[in-house]
């Protein structure tokens, strides 16, 4: 018997997931924006450990070393490292660099471009070992990942982000974080269209929370102005976008409104899917596996594009009780399920060095 945990840090929360024998048995996610520092992701190592429980093996792959605290990303990648393997002193710690495998913190830097941003990688990579063609699609609270998968190979044209943004592989919309000023740039109100204003008045959280389509649980950040997250607040928040206040549009016209974004996010997402599958040989029968707190608005997207909709937590060995959190926590679950192959290959590539 073995346990492993995988993590997930991303510049807004630290996810975890911990297979026991091959099976997914917990899953945990806390916010823990690294903006301000790293203070409070050192707390949510601590509160994850307490959650998750034991581990034989700690496997990490990361985001957040794009966050603003850091002045390069290889710095960001070196720290993360750094704090990870400080925190979770119980086990081994080794990060996932993508096609270089599985390499020790203090070589971090070495490995940075393969390190950087890789949770897509090890998702995907998971995906193609039970699927021999699909398109795999995370939608979690910041971004949504598209990534081709045919023959049981992950055939991405990017690995980075700068690469995937170029590729649609990466698209900048997440169910919670995404910016309502960057879905759309106008809206129709009143029978016009109106410009929306440029100013950080509301998140797609409050889209879908007056939508009602937003999971429980899903939304662990802050509102942009810092009041509560009911219907009533997202609708004032909402309205501001469009340069008005909450009593100035009805319960119609504020439904049309959301709505209207909301499809502004799935059309972005349709589109890159549309780009995505362009450029490959994705036989029309491969299904869209969906994964992450949007895999609603997945099952849509797959939808539109008439492919069969798969659920991540479907494809994998997961105790009912832990199937949804290992949706919406897809990188560190696939981390943690993947990690003994990858331990093995890389203590034999280590053994094959020494001799």
């Amino acid at each position: 018997m073995i346990d492993v945990i995988g993590w997930d840090v991303g510049g807004v929360h630290l996810k975890a997931a911990r297979a026991h024998d091959g099976r997914i048995v917990r899953v945990a996610q806390l916010a823990s924006p690294l903006r301000g520092g790293l203070e409070r992701l050192t707390a949510a190592f601590g509160e994850a450990r307490t959650l998750i429980g034991r581990a034989d093996h700690h496997v990490v792959t990361m985001t957040g070393e794009l966050a603003d605290t850091f002045a390069s990303r290889p710095e960001g990648v070196e720290s993360l490292a750094a704090l990870a393997a400080r925190e979770l002193n119980d086990a081994p710690v080794l990060l996932y660099a993508g096609p270089a495998g599985l390499v020790r913190p203090q070589d971090a830097r070495t490995h940075a471009a393969e390190i950087a941003s890789a949770n897509w990688h090890v998702c995907a990579g998971l995906v193609a070992h039970t699927c021999a063609s699909a398109l795999f699609i995370d939608m979690g609270s910041t971004t949504t990942d598209v990534v081709p998968i045919v023959g049981g190979k992950v055939v991405a044209r990017g690995y980075t982000d700068a690469q995937r943004l170029a590729a649609g592989e990466l698209v900048y919309t997440g169910l919670v974080r995404g910016f309502v000023m960057a879905t759309a740039d106008r809206a129709p109100v009143a029978g016009a269209w109106t410009t929306l204003v440029n100013e950080n008045f509301a998140t797609m959280a409050d889209v879908h929370r007056i939508l009602q389509s937003l999971p429980d649980g899903a939304d662990l950040m802050a509102t942009a102005d810092g009041r509560d997250k009911t219907v009533a607040a997202s609708r004032a928040r909402l309205a501001r976008m469009v340069g008005a206040d909450d009593a100035d549009l009805d319960d119609v016209a504020m439904l049309a409104l959301a709505r209207w974004f909301a499809e502004a996010q799935l059309r972005a997402i349709v589109d890159a899917a549309m780009l995505v599958a362009s450029a490959t040989a994705l036989p029309t029968d491969a299904p869209v596996v969906g994964a992450g707190i949007g895999s609603g608005v997945v099952a849509e997207v797959s939808r539109r594009l008439q492919r069969a909709c798969v659920a991540f937590n479907d494809l994998i060995d997961v105790a009912p009780e832990a199937g949804v959190g290992a949706a919406h926590c897809a990188p560190a679950a696939a981390l943690a399920l993947l990690a003994p192959r990858l331990i093995a290959d890389a203590n034999n590539q280590l053994q094959s060095t020494e001799i």
